[in-house]
């Protein structure tokens, strides 16, 4: 039975290309899940996200010598070594930054035996000694990469590194065709095809890589390969007579080459390079360096109310008045009088007599404003937590009076007549359901809504910039006797 181990390749290297480096692909909802940092401010990974490159082409050449077997290339009984000669070509793909896959290519050739067979066999001394052998081989394997130096690497280290020291490890497909040389001449002993059970075959070993630029990588390897066959060496069938001089069955060499790296990509950094805590401490670098000083109040505090003018929303405070932190003089009851001038600072009442109630018999006079200033943000008819106190005031005011009222609500000058007339019915009814909801008889209010037809600032038409503090007291419900 065949078995494509490149189309096994090709299946594990896709998904891993896809899903590479995707650190920050998480829920595309609206909540965080258990793969995210904990914040819902996060987005999918995409090709135009990727800040550095994580493909890169190697090749390299190298020798290797063929150590445990029958016949072997390294100190042979004439105190020769016979070197043989290997290339790769390579194409790799970094998943993280201290792991990646590589998809290699090798072919060669081992010399082994008494004598390279390139020259005569010896016809004279032990016949034992009068072979030789080479075999010609191709493989493909996949293997995995790790950057023990990144995986390593002390956090603290501040300073950019070079050097890489790289393991690697996996599995292939190996086809070859082994030759012995004797003084009858040279022969085909043994040939393996490829894609096949029995071509099987596996390498590790380690690499030092040296940085040369963004582009390029130097590298020296030095790699283990098993064959699991016997007949590797030349040495020919199973139990031949070269075959039994050696209990092992399995024919492996060492590979030792050298290599560049061709990084591809339009970044600056390779992820195998990248270590990410350089970029803070090149920021804290930075803003170390820096002396820049920070203007404080840069408009001034004109009408001296202890809030600058560059977010003070009432730039003419009276002096002596307390303020909010937008620097608008305080209205404890909201009708209308600010504490500075309110004689009654809790109980509403009308301008004309300094914030306090004027006595009536019956009705509330017509027109009469019993709470003003129930705010709202630009756009919104939600009643803010701000104004529960305030509601909660009128409850008890209107409860405890014998007439009922106008729930009237307001906007500002922006947007169209039409929609800031169905704006302000909305916040005039929200309001009115409140107070409902809260003990108020719904007989004794009507809510009313007045658009921008009877502003709290009139002068802020829509020709007029007005200050927000102006607009945003134009956006409004308030109280009116019926």
């Amino acid at each position: 039975m065949k078995l494509n181990l490149a189309s096994v390749a090709l299946a594990l290297v896709i998904p891993s290309a896809i899903f590479a480096q995707d650190s920050m692909a998480v829920s595309s909802g609206k909540y965080p899940n258990t793969f995210s940092s904990g914040s819902s401010n996060v987005s999918p990974f995409t090709q135009d996200s990727k800040r550095f490159n994580d493909w890169a082409v190697s090749f390299g050449v190298g020798v290797p010598l063929l150590q445990s077997a029958d016949l072997t290339s390294i100190k042979n009984g004439n105190g020769k070594n016979l070197f043989g000669y290997s290339a790769y070509i390579s194409v790799d793909k970094a998943i993280t930054h201290a792991f990646g896959l590589n998809l290699q290519y090798d072919r060669g050739e081992t010399r082994q035996g008494w004598f390279n067979t390139k020259d005569p066999a010896p016809t004279t001394g032990n016949t034992f000694n009068q072979i030789g052998a080479r075999t010609q081989y191709d493989a493909i394997s996949l293997l995995g990469d790790i950057n023990f130096s990144n995986l390593l690497r002390r956090v603290d280290n501040k300073s950019n590194f070079r050097w890489a020291i790289h393991g690697y490890a996996g599995v292939g497909t190996l086809a070859y065709r082994a030759y012995s040389k004797t003084p009858k001449g040279e022969r085909l002993q043994t040939e393996v095809k490829p894609f096949k059970i029995g071509s099987l075959f596996g390498q590790a070993g380690a690499g030092l890589k040296f940085k040369v630029n963004r582009r390029i990588d130097l590298e020296t390897r030095l790699m283990y390969v098993y064959t699991g066959d016997d007949s590797f060496d030349g040495g020919g069938a199973q139990y031949s007579a070269v075959n039994l001089r050696e209990d092992q069955v399995s024919d492996n060499f060492f590979n030792a080459t050298l290599g560049i790296s061709l990084k591809l990509g339009k970044h600056e950094s390779h992820l195998m390079w990248h270590d990410p805590l350089q970029e803070i401490y090149y920021k804290l670098d930075v803003l170390a360096s820096k002396n820049q000083d920070v203007e404080v109040c840069k408009k001034g505090d004109a009408d001296n109310d202890g809030v600058c003018d560059d977010w003070d929303r009432q730039l003419d405070t009276p002096a002596g008045a307390r303020v909010d932190g937008a620097g608008v003089a305080l209205d404890t009851d909201l009708d209308g009088v600010i504490d500075l001038y309110d004689k009654c600072v809790v109980v509403p009442g009308p301008v004309e007599n300094a914030g306090c109630p004027v006595a009536t018999e019956g009705k509330v006079p017509e027109k009469e404003r019993a709470l003003e200033g129930i705010e709202f943000d630009l756009n919104s008819d939600r009643i803010l937590p701000s104004n529960t106190p305030i509601l909660n005031n009128a409850v008890n005011y209107i409860n405890s009076s014998d007439g009922s009222y106008k729930v009237i609500g307001g906007t500002d000058t922006r947007a169209s007549d039409a929609y800031n007339q169905k704006l302000s019915e909305r916040r005039a009814n929200n309001v009115k359901s409140y107070l409902v909801e809260n003990g108020v008889a719904a007989d004794k209010l009507e809510a009313i809504g007045k658009g921008e037809k009877d502003l709290k600032y009139p002068e802020c038409d829509p020709a007029t910039k007005c200050p927000e503090w102006k607009n945003r007291a134009n956006r409004r419900v308030y109280f009116e006797a019926k």
